[in-house]
């Protein structure tokens, strides 16, 4: 699921909190320059009006999505940028002042001050973070890698304009060129040619890309086949255009690595919808681990009487487009389940990448005939032994809601299709789950459901995942 790199506001928190001191800045001097040198906030109504600034610049630079493309505003471009952000600003607090009657009680001349210097210093914070960002070349927590797909005659330009346009929010992953295939290998202004043309699927179907930037002189070996397949496959395609056609609701048109664009992706949210799915994730996971906290006490004791060694199970599995994560579990097996279930594979229950059986006996009191009577089979079917992954959700590896994440010799195996299913960050719950997961044994069932909740997400769609993973925890319905 594509998101715009210069539109997510929380991906450019340096700014929010720059202009946040900054209008505190004004608000103080403007203070200072009506009543002399005083403490602004021993004022009870200066005091209201500094923290409803904080309030307003957070509330506006969310709705107006004051921080989009910042990285690559000019000077002009940025200063409209500050007026309007200030203008709303200001006249928020205005309405405030007159709503509750308090315009009387504060000064016009420090109103005035505050407004003049908030746009002289936000323009100087910004311009001036913007400059040190790029001298230094600062890498952004949510860098994207992209793929360059070209041709020889173009290749140098093509990866110049990239470098000179990253504004460090992204970093190329390689090069592969459409019509040569002896430059595998190769190295082109410091980027490697990573495949030949016709290996492409296969290369990112176990590589971390998050998006194909496609400028390319020729349409050799790139079929429409060939882009829909990328795009099913979870990857961002950005092709660059000289004329643009008609934009449906999986595409957009902007600007990447120094070309004007026409992206298309399996789906595609705005950055409000994500910072909503974000917050609720946040406030899910530290109720979760609160919870965690107390289950840790009653059943670690418990798992290690029945299967001494440790009582958190880790394992790596793959998450949003091939990145590698440590997921957590409470520990419901013995200590030496992965080795065994080499030896069950023929058992598998699930026709297709995923592991399955109704009886394992590598569950913590599974008895000799097959019962699931012990405190394995309980915490499984309680759903306790998810509990600790509030952790991987509040670092942000994961989703409350999402798909499930596979393993690595699961995702060493998916076909070109399945990999769609990685388009969204892991859920600890999902669409599959809340249908019925104990009655699923088709691996490709599972990934149309997975492919569905990424087609039409919204949080609507979450919150109504959410609400029934509950009953179905509360009933014991489909747990595994």
């Amino acid at each position: 699921m594509y998101q715009r790199i210069s539109s997510d506001w929380l991906g450019r928190m340096d700014f929010v909190l720059g202009d946040m001191i900054f209008l505190q800045i004004a608000f103080v001097f403007s203070y200072i320059a009506r009543n002399g040198f005083e403490n602004p906030y021993e004022n009870e109504i200066y005091l209201s009006m500094g923290m409803l600034i904080c309030l307003i610049d957070v509330c506006t630079a969310f709705f107006l999505e004051s921080y989009r493309n910042i990285m690559t505003r000019g000077y002009f471009r940025e200063f409209t940028a500050v007026l309007k952000h200030v203008t709303v600003v200001c006249g928020i607090e205005t309405a405030y002042l007159f709503l509750s009657k308090r315009g009387s009680d504060f000064s016009r001349i420090s109103y005035a001050v505050f407004v003049i210097s908030a746009v002289i210093l936000l323009y100087a914070e910004r311009v001036l973070w913007k400059n040190y960002l790029r001298r230094h070349k600062k890498r952004l927590p949510s860098k994207k890698r992209l793929l360059l797909v070209t041709t020889s005659d173009i290749a140098e330009h093509a990866v110049a304009i990239i470098k000179q346009n990253q504004y460090n929010e992204i970093e190329m992953g390689g090069v592969i060129l459409l019509d040569r295939d002896d430059m595998k290998g190769k190295m082109i202004l410091g980027e490697q040619v990573v495949c030949r043309a016709d290996e492409m699927l296969d290369y990112i179907q176990t590589r971390w890309v998050d998006a194909v930037l496609i400028n390319a002189n020729t349409k050799e070996n790139l079929s429409d086949d060939l882009i829909n397949t990328l795009i099913t496959m979870g990857i961002t395609v950005h092709q660059k255009i000289a004329e643009l056609g008609e934009i449906s609701n999986h595409q957009q048109l902007q600007a990447v690595g120094g070309y004007v664009v026409l992206s298309s992706d399996i789906r595609i949210a705005a950055p409000r919808q994500l910072f909503m799915k974000r917050l609720i994730d946040i406030i899910g996971a530290v109720a979760g681990l609160a919870i965690t906290v107390v289950l840790t006490v009653i059943i670690a004791p418990i798992i290690y009487v029945n299967s001494p060694g440790p009582i958190f199970f880790s394992q790596t599995r793959v998450g949003r487009n091939g990145r590698k994560f440590k997921i957590y579990k409470f520990r419901s097996m013995y200590p030496d389940a992965e080795q065994k279930k080499k030896n069950l594979m023929a058992d598998n229950q699930m026709n297709g990448y995923m592991f399955k059986m109704d009886s394992d006996p590598r569950v913590i009191g599974s008895g000799s005939d097959g019962t699931r009577h012990g405190i394995g089979w309980f915490i499984r079917k309680t759903s306790i032994d998810e509990f600790p992954q509030f952790w991987n959700v509040l670092k942000g590896e994961m989703s409350l809601v999402g798909t499930r994440p596979p393993t690595v010799d699961e995702w060493e195996k998916y076909q070109h299709h399945h990999r769609g299913r990685l388009a969204v960050k892991p859920g600890m719950t999902g669409l599959w789950q809340v249908s019925g997961r104990s009655s699923i044994t088709d691996f490709e069932e599972v990934v149309r459901l997975d492919v569905e909740y990424i087609q039409k997400w919204d949080m609507g769609l979450d919150i109504k995942i959410l609400l029934k993973t509950i009953w179905v925890v509360l009933s014991g319905k489909g747990a595994e």
